[in-house]
């Protein structure tokens, strides 16, 4: 059965892509099965450890390899500070869509991880340069903790933001950004900006402003679940900032199910590469769902929807060939996610 449309048919494969057309002397691989379009890592960081940058290169590989043999085989990469377009040479790895650098204030992010602006009127400058040497794709920090608050806060002046997203749209890229409170979020919107990365701070009035303008949101649930770990080791020093990481995480779930009621665009991302590991995109696909998304609707955000979103199309005539394949329905059982039988990567069996 070929999904998301259900329709049971034979499919083929040449020179790297889908026909329905019979191949002759085609060797059958798999039958009686499920076939669903790669599945997609919509929020990933390869090149990217809990201790900062992953400069090997056989690292950097592995990182790939786990996500490829989950079934991921489109990753947008959502921000990273090496340069990993060598691994465009691997047929074997996924497909990367890459956003450049983070875009960061000074001294408000991850250290060694961000480009850090010390003046914040020089962001439209460097979104232009991120724009230049991506994918289509700008990273922004929209909050931070700041130090002298105790708290996360914005980074970023409404009008900066703004000029920023308007330059990147000048160039034909999106932008996306990092939010986790409420206080950044008003500002990236109306600007325009094109998608939410965790998003745990959306009120209702945000969420139907998002909606309405098709911004899609990313909300990274498998990270969000480590809030309360990250709030136990700030809390000593930074208690405001700890209470408002558990509430963010106590609402997460509703936040999810009210965007996906109204209609916002979800797609899934693990975050991996931070303080989680590659190759868990089947867990953030299963935790969509637990926040409320049917499972066809969950399936979409990590497979075919999501793929559209980005630019490659799923199961179809001449399409690229990257395909996962199951024994068993996934959309009448996530789990079958973690079980894929065969992966096809351009149009070949790698694992």
């Amino acid at each position: 059965m070929v999904l998301p449309d259900g329709d049971f048919r034979e499919l083929w494969v040449r020179d790297g892509r889908f026909t329905f057309e019979p191949v002759p002397g085609a060797q059958t691989i798999a039958q009686n099965c499920w076939l669903l379009p790669g599945l997609v890592d919509a929020h990933n960081h390869i090149g990217l450890s809990a201790t900062g940058p992953v400069l090997d290169v056989e690292s950097q590989r592995a990182q790939a390899l786990s996500d490829r043999d989950a079934g991921a085989l489109l990753i947008r990469d959502c921000g990273t500070p090496v340069d990993t377009r060598h691994l465009d040479g691997h047929v074997d790895l996924p497909r990367i869509i890459r956003a450049g650098r983070h875009l960061a204030r000074y001294r408000r992010y991850l250290p060694d991880v961000a480009i850090e602006l010390s003046d914040p009127a020089d962001l439209p400058s460097a979104v232009l340069a991120q724009a230049r040497v991506s994918d289509g794709w700008v990273k922004l920090v929209g909050d931070w903790i700041e130090r002298d608050v105790g708290d996360l806060a914005p980074c970023w002046p409404a009008e900066v933001i703004r000029a920023g997203i308007e330059a990147a749209h000048s160039v034909g890229a999106r932008v996306t950004a990092h939010a986790f409170s409420a206080g950044a979020l008003p500002d990236l919107i109306s600007a325009g900006i094109d998608c939410i990365e965790h998003g745990s701070g959306l009120t209702a009035d945000l969420i139907g402003d998002m909606a309405a303008r098709r911004t899609a949101l990313v909300p990274t649930l498998i990270n969000i679940a480590n809030f309360p770990s990250i709030a136990d080791a700030a809390g000593a020093k930074f208690p405001a900032y700890a209470a408002h990481m558990r509430r963010l995480h106590a609402g997460v779930t509703d936040m999810v199910a009210a965007a996906y009621e109204a209609g916002v665009p979800i797609y899934a991302g693990t975050d991996a590469g931070g303080s989680l590991p590659h190759g868990l995109i089947a867990e953030e696909i299963a935790a969509l769902a637990v926040a409320g998304l049917n499972a066809t609707d969950a399936l979409a955000a990590g497979s075919w929807a999501a793929r559209s979103w980005l630019g490659l199309p799923g199961i179809e005539e001449g399409a690229p060939a990257d395909l996962v394949v199951y024994e068993t329905d996934p959309r009448n059982d996530l789990s079958a996610l973690r079980r894929p039988v065969r992966i096809i990567l351009r149009g070949s069996v790698v694992a």
